[in-house]
């Protein structure tokens, strides 16, 4: 271009705060190539649209690059409205195919140029976006929020290259505007090598054989999660794909990921039959698809076989040709009882009281054909420590079997990943052994877990001992795994609520409940996030939907009291007491200590609260322990912190306030 390099610059060196904006056009180069006059007919209208547009919101154009442009502008909103109005003026002939990313923040500015981390952040944030789309980061998306005309959609975190933290990043929505969808952004960030594992499809004649090809695809799962920089989506958010006929681009857009693999299983006595495909989720190009016909006593070679070779697509130079390199080892010689457990953890996965029970006996069944078999050992922990939260089995019984079980697992396979999670688990919510649990979630993460669950447990031990940050940075990342999670997008909120962070907590709620608007959990945790900010008649509102939708007069009372409290309305908080009382007596073997503390605290009356505080710690009862830890770290409970009796009540606990 025959336009200066440098617009309006200051004789001597300036340091101010301004928004950037970063402009790019795609594929100039090429369609030079191709067709010089079309090339420069559609330079020639981005340059006058530049500058037309650009001084029009107070701005200044640094410099023309290329088929690229640096600008600044006083104010983020004027550099947001003019970014929309440059890519709607830009769809008209001849159109240009335009990225615009914007940030703000400090910048230096003379003859020379303009410099400083803002100017590179924002060419970073323009390089991942698409023709047509306006990207922003979260700094200027806090300027603009309030902006009636300025519509946004929030992409998430990204790690953006030479940058050294990972930024929240959002598209204008406005209408005419292009959206990337997750993907595009993954595979512009380098986030490619990532992977959800779709349930194969039971195509076997007998229908009860689906547990065999859910196990079968689980396990591949479970071996991808433990290859270093690979992205593998949770179980639950794969397998909620179950038994759909969607197309795989819009599940790669719904999970975040830029590989699916698919496949059907066919078994007949002791013969398998696999058939797998990797596709890319970008355009639903088949990457490699493979049959395997084996005997069931060869299962682990073929899944080693299709692990390696999915890891050979996904991560270059990855170890794979090595013959003692190994993804999937056989966990067992006797195929029997590897069969019983695959058909337990079909049982586990359905979450039931009659499943659990039902998977605990098949789990006993395979150990019986194996005893040295470590993972039915880890699974009847899991099954255990799930009856003993849910209360079908009393806490002071189940947990000793679950550690139990599995310590045993762990004698057999030190090195199995899960186990040491397990073991963490049960320190953590039950025992309270907070030093315990860190060097069992340690061990864990150098044997190579880095799954949603342990993410999540990781994220739940920091709140405990009061790192929010580092606990929304874990929270975080399992939500990356496990994307359609509703629990653990509000596990996020009451994260960052705990944090002081209301602003984001509210926001994550909004979303959940526009996602479904029936989950109880996320008004809970939007009511709970309005009482820490004093607003006690929105919080109302919230927990009193939350109860609606429990569905029982005598259920969620304790957060609801406590708001009627907070917002002057003793009478109510008063029959919300009594109907606690009611339960109480309609129900004399459930523990309701937790209940009282909460509603009590809410009314102001410290010396009961602190009473049954006390009662709940004596306890240590099933899901109270980590009921507990969430009372303790909620910000509303300013007045109880500020007693010398909470202090007392941390040491106890073994932590700090």
């Amino acid at each position: 271009m025959d336009k200066p390099a440098i617009d309006k610059t200051p004789d001597t060196e300036v340091r101010k705060l301004v928004a950037i904006m970063f402009a790019d056009m795609m594929g100039f180069t090429a369609m030079m190539q191709e067709d010089e006059a079309k090339a420069k007919a559609q330079r020639n209208h981005q340059q006058q649209t530049l500058e037309t547009l650009i001084p029009k919101y107070n701005g200044t154009i640094v410099q023309f690059f290329g088929d690229g442009t640096l600008s600044m502008f006083d104010s983020a909103i004027d550099a947001v409205k003019c970014g929309i109005e440059i890519q709607k003026e830009l769809q008209k002939e001849p159109k240009v195919k335009l990225r615009i990313g914007i940030h703000s923040g400090d910048v230096v500015y003379d003859t020379k140029g303009l410099y400083g981390d803002c100017v590179n952040l924002a060419s970073r944030i323009e390089s991942i976006g698409i023709p047509g789309s306006v990207l922003i980061s979260d700094k200027v998306f806090d300027e603009v929020k309030n902006q009636n005309e300025i519509k946004t959609t929030h992409l998430g975190k990204v790690s953006l290259k030479n940058v050294k933290r990972p930024v929240e990043i959002h598209a204008i929505s406005n209408e005419g505007l292009a959206l990337p969808t997750p993907v595009q952004i993954g595979v512009r960030t380098g986030a490619d090598k990532s992977i959800a594992v779709l349930p194969f499809v039971n195509m076997s004649a007998d229908p009860e054989n689906e547990y065999f090809s859910d196990g079968i695809s689980e396990e591949i799962l479970n071996s991808l999660t433990h290859v270093d920089g690979i992205q593998v989506t949770a179980r639950t958010s794969s397998f909620s794909f179950k038994g759909r006929n969607e197309d795989v681009r819009e599940i790669g857009n719904k999970l975040g990921v830029s590989n699916v693999l698919e496949g059907t299983v066919r078994k007949a006595g002791k013969k398998i039959r696999i058939n797998v495909q990797l596709i890319s989720t970008s355009d639903g190009y088949h990457v490699w698809s493979e049959t395997y016909d084996s005997e069931l006593e060869d299962i682990f070679e073929v899944q080693d076989e299709i692990a390696r070779k999915i890891v050979k697509r996904l991560k270059e130079n990855f170890a794979v040709e090595k013959e003692k390199e190994i993804v999937i080892k056989p966990p067992t010689e006797n195929i029997d009882a590897y069969n019983l457990y695959l058909k337990g953890r079909y049982y586990q996965n359905k979450s039931t009281p009659e499943n659990i029970l039902s998977a605990i006996k098949t789990f006993e069944e395979s150990i019986a054909l194996d005893p040295s078999f470590a993972l039915p050992y880890c699974a009847l922990s899991y099954c255990y420590s799930f009856l003993g939260s849910s209360g079908i089995q009393s806490p002071t019984e189940a947990y000793p079997k679950a550690k139990d079980y599995t310590l045993k697992a762990i004698e057999l396979d030190p090195n199995h990943a899960e186990s040491h999670l397990s073991l963490a688990t049960i320190k953590f919510y039950h025992n309270w052994d907070f030093d315990g649990a860190e060097a069992s979630l340690n061990k864990a993460h150098d044997l190579g877990l880095n799954s949603s669950v342990f993410n999540q447990v990781h994220g739940w031990f920091l709140i405990a001992k009061g790192d929010f940050e580092k606990a929304i940075e874990k929270i975080e990342h399992a939500l990356t795994l496990d994307p359609l999670s509703l629990p653990l997008m509000c596990t996020l909120g009451d994260a960052y609520s705990f944090a002081g962070r209301f602003d984001e907590a509210l926001a994550q709620f909004d979303k959940i409940i526009e996602m479904e608007p029936n989950f109880r959990r996320a008004f809970e945790g939007r009511g709970m996030t309005h009482l820490a900010m004093g607003e006690a008649e929105e919080a109302v509102k919230d927990l009193e939907q939350y109860q609606k939708l429990i569905g029982h007069p005598l259920k969620g009372l304790s957060s609801l009291g406590h708001a009627y409290a907070a917002a002057g309305l003793k009478e109510k908080a008063r029959e919300c007491e009594d109907k606690i009382k009611l339960r109480q007596e309609k129900e004399p073997g459930v523990l309701l200590y937790m209940d009282y503390a909460f509603l009590y605290s809410g009314m102001k009356e410290y010396d009961l609260a602190f009473h049954f505080l006390n009662k709940t710690y004596e306890q240590r009862l099933g899901i109270a322990c980590l009921g507990m830890i969430y009372c303790i770290r909620y910000p509303m409970l300013k007045e109880l912190k500020s007693d010398p009796r909470f202090n007392e009540l941390l040491q106890k606990m073994g932590l700090n306030n």
